[in-house]
Order: C-alpha cells, then structure tokens, then sequence
C-alpha cells in the first residue's frame, strides 16, 4: 500500500471492512463458522471484488473495464 506514516496505508483495507459491516451486521445471523465464511468469500468473489474501482483500470470496476475494452474491440472489427 503506502509507506510508514502514510495516510493512505490502510485505506484499501478500511474501505473493504467498512463495505463488508454494511453488508452483513444485524442482517445475517450464521448458525456456525463454515455459514459465515462461506458468506464472506461469496462476498468478497461475487460482489466486491468485480465491483470495486480499481486505478490501474481508469477507476473503474472489473465489469465496467471489460465492457468498454470488449466495445472498444468490436467497433475496430470492419
């Protein structure tokens, strides 16, 4: 992330939890550990990872960069 005295050190990390607490605090009650990990991943794979707006792609999500890439190739084809 960032260096030593950064402000932006644990940014990624507080956005992902704060993001993961809306989701899932007093709405989901798991009856054993293995209910709630399984959440968690179905969370982070499903929904946060191909949503989340990444600078290496323009600030924009997964999905929005592949669609625009996917436009982008079909609109050279002659």
């Amino acid at each position: 992330m960032g260096s030593v005295g950064n402000g932006y050190d644990n940014a990624m990390c507080e956005s992902f939890f704060a993001t993961r607490e809306c989701k899932f605090r007093y709405r989901v009650c798991f009856q054993a550990k293995a209910g709630a990990r399984i959440a968690v991943f179905e969370f982070i794979e499903a929904w946060y990872n191909p949503h989340r707006r990444y600078g290496a792609l323009t600030h924009l999500s997964p999905l929005q960069y592949g669609r625009r890439r996917q436009e982008s190739l079909t609109q050279r084809k002659p």
